[in-house]
């Protein structure tokens, strides 16, 4: 059947105390830690974005180019040799 544990003793409950303690370091630490990560990466997907868009930028003007170079070889005589 089931039995009852007595009461743990001053003894013990100074070290549950401990423990309680030490996991609510713990705790705080890992929230610590989950902020700033947080904090990190929406750093991180704002610049993402930016590259995003400015690499979109400079794409469109490769494009650009391209087509005034194309425009240009286009007008130049073909050579014979």
């Amino acid at each position: 059947m089931f039995q009852m544990n007595p009461p743990p003793s001053g003894a013990a409950d100074a070290v549950i105390e401990a423990e309680l303690a030490a996991l609510e370091r713990k705790q705080a630490s890992l929230i610590a830690h989950t902020r700033a990560l947080r904090a990190a990466n929406e750093a991180l997907r704002r610049d993402l974005a930016a590259a995003n868009v400015r690499n979109h930028a400079l794409a469109q003007r490769v494009t650009e180019a391209t087509q005034r170079l194309d425009a240009l070889l286009a007008r130049l005589p073909e050579t014979v040799e």
